[in-house]
């Protein structure tokens, strides 16, 4: 079943030690957190291999409604050549 989906996974990036330790940086601390595809731990949503499904994800942020962090069009273009 999974077969037939493309998994998209956020994974937060891991900061360096100076962002932790300086307490003016640490205070505006905004996680952030990048994109991948098929692999990774993290939250993931799970759209279907068809150009229908990309053009609707993408135009109504679908998928940055789900992963809660928005989408670079890069993700969609990698996605739309893999078809």
């Amino acid at each position: 079943m999974r077969d037939t989906f493309w998994r998209v996974v956020r994974v937060p990036i891991a900061a360096n030690e100076k962002y932790l330790t300086d307490k003016s940086l640490n205070e505006s601390n905004v996680k952030q957190f990048q994109i991948q595809l098929d692999d990774g731990m993290g939250r993931s949503a799970y759209v279907c291999k068809k150009l229908d499904c990309l053009q609707l994800a993408q135009k109504k942020n679908r998928l940055g409604r789900s992963l809660r962090t928005s989408i670079p069009a890069a993700i969609f273009d990698i996605l739309k050549s893999r078809l």
